[in-house]
């Protein structure tokens, strides 16, 4: 067998190389990030930097036992929630459509695997991207499951203030990931949004949709929702760990889901 990238980096593999080290079992890990404000303290590249560090670490851990590979990162995606911040940079919801389905087509024609993990680090994609799997599995074929690793997790439903957008959870994963990045001073100036039931109320409503925004002074504060000043390394740690230790299991089905349609072919 040809030279093995030690990282599982599709792209430091040579062409000749990539029938030698691929197969239709192997799982493509693609990471999906954002540009976007998150509040005073958090770079607008959090999303991306947490998207590809997670992925690297996924694969690190379980990219021998279930042969994954690692995609190049994509950075821009949908988040218009944040438009009224200087620096965001959304893409619309056709532009990610046919970007997804574009790298969709080009994965079936240029790589021999047919499972595609995607890791969003950004919770606003959720929508776009369910919608895309199906679109994904019917028009190519691919074998595609979504890792949203802002609802991996434990959500707590009794939080004073729910954390959805640069608050204990992300500042927390940062300060682990990537503390040169994070602006600590900053984060004694935020308070707490004023509201938990407005929160719920235009966020998590049931069986409604609102397009809330994070410019929405009833539910944000300085564009963030959560309480950072809660934040910690060491739980930022704990987090990355636990989406880690559970992506083995996703992934696991996701081979388990390939082989039952193999069967059924």
């Amino acid at each position: 067998m040809s030279h093995v990238s030690s990282t599982r980096l599709i792209g430091e593999l040579t062409y000749p190389e990539i029938s030698d080290c691929l197969s239709e079992s192997s799982i493509l890990c693609l990471p999906i990030g954002s540009f976007e404000q998150h509040g005073p303290h958090l770079p607008l590249n959090t999303d991306v930097v947490l998207a590809e560090e997670l992925t690297k670490r996924i694969v690190s851990r379980w990219g021998g036992v279930l042969d994954l590979w690692q995609l190049p990162t994509i950075s821009l995606s949908f988040a218009r929630e944040h438009e009224w911040a200087p620096g965001t940079i959304s893409l619309s919801i056709q532009g990610v459509m046919i970007l997804l389905r574009d790298l969709g087509r080009e994965i079936v024609r240029a790589l021999p695997a047919r499972n595609l993990a995607v890791i969003n680090g950004h919770a606003g994609n959720r929508g776009i991207l369910e919608a895309l799997a199906q679109d994904l599995r019917a028009d190519f074929g691919l074998n595609v499951c979504i890792l949203h690793t802002a609802a991996l997790t434990d959500f707590d439903a009794d939080a004073v203030i729910p954390d959805i957008h640069g608050g204990k959870d992300e500042t927390s994963m940062m300060l682990a990931i990537a503390p040169h990045l994070v602006r600590k001073d900053l984060i004694a100036r935020l308070k707490r949004p004023p509201a938990r039931e407005a929160i719920w109320k235009s966020v998590f409503p049931r069986g409604v949709t609102w397009p809330w925004t994070t410019d929405d002074e009833r539910i944000t504060d300085m564009g963030t929702i959560g309480d950072a000043q809660a934040a910690s390394a060491e739980f930022g740690q704990h987090i990355v760990d636990y989406i880690v230790h559970t992506a083995g299991g996703v992934l696991e089905q996701l081979l388990m889901n390939q082989r039952f349609s193999r069967r059924n072919r």
